[in-house]
C-alpha cells in the first residue's frame, strides 16, 4: 500500500490496516525503547503503550505524508521520557519490599535474556550520562535510521535543533566511552589482594593484559 493510502486506512480506524502497522514497526519500536529505558521488560511497556496510544490518537494522523515509522517513535520516546521520570519512584517501593527468594532458572531463553539485559545496561551506563533530549536524538538518528526531518517531527522540534543535539550527543558520547574504557583499563591493571592471595609480582602477572581485557 502506498503511504497516503495507509494513513487514511489508520485515520479511519481500519483494525487490519493497525495489526499490520503493528507487525511492520514493533520490533523497531521496542529496539528504540529498550536502548532510552536500558530495561527489556519496560521496553514491552513502552511499546505497548504506543501502539495503544497510536490507535487511540489515530485521527490525528496527517492525511498525506511519508511512513508512519517516525510518528510511532515519537510516541514512543515520550512514554520512555514518562518511564524514566517514574523510575525512580518505582525503584524506591520495590526497595521497601522483601527480597524475593532466588530461583535457578536454567533455560536458554532465559540465559539469552540476560546476556541482552547485561549489553543494554553496559550501553545504558554512559548514556545515562547523557542529557534526556541528547539521548533521545542519538536513538531516532543513529539506531533507529530516522534522518533529520523525521526526527524533528517525532519530537516536534526544528531539524536545526535536531542536528544541534546530535552534534553535542556524539562528542559527548566519545568523551564519556573514552573515560570509561581508561577506567577499565586502570582497574584491570590493578591487582585485587585478599586473605590466602599471592602478592607483588605474581599477582600481577597473572592478570589480563590490558589488550586481552578490553
Amino acid at each position: 500500500m502506498e503511504d497516503n493510502e495507509v494513513r487514511e486506512r489508520i485515520r479511519a480506524g481500519d483494525r487490519e490496516a493497525f495489526a499490520d502497522l503493528y507487525d511492520r514497526y514493533a520490533r523497531t519500536v521496542h529496539r528504540h525503547a529498550a536502548r532510552l529505558t536500558g530495561d527489556l521488560s519496560a521496553a514491552e511497556d513502552v511499546m505497548s503503550e504506543t501502539f495503544l496510544a497510536a490507535w487511540r490518537t489515530r485521527e490525528q494522523v496527517r492525511a498525506e505524508g511519508g511512513p508512519l515509522g517516525p510518528w510511532l517513535l515519537g510516541i514512543a520516546t515520550n512514554k520512555a521520557r514518562n518511564h524514566r521520570r517514574g523510575v525512580g519512584r518505582r525503584l524506591a517501593f520495590l526497595a521497601r519490599q522483601p527480597k524475593p527468594e532466588e530461583t535457578a532458572d536454567f533455560a536458554e531463553a532465559s540465559a539469552e535474556r540476560v546476556d541482552h539485559q547485561r549489553e543494554l545496561a553496559a550501553v545504558r551506563a554512559v548514556l545515562d550520562r547523557l542529557r534526556g533530549p541528547e539521548r533521545e536524538v542519538l536513538a531516532l538518528c543513529v539506531w533507529a535510521g530516522l534522518d533529520y526531518a523525521q526526527t524533528a517531527d517525532a519530537l516536534g522540534v526544528p531539524v536545526g535543533t535536531v542536528r544541534s543535539r546530535l552534534s553535542r550527543a556524539r562528542k559527548r558520547l566519545r568523551a564519556l566511552t573514552g573515560e570509561r574504557l581508561a577506567q577499565e583499563a586502570r582497574e584491570a591493571r590493578e591487582p585485587v589482594r585478599g586473605r590466602g592471595e599471592v602478592g607483588g609480582r605474581a599477582a600481577i602477572v597473572a592478570l589480563p593484559s590490558e589488550r586481552g581485557s578490553r
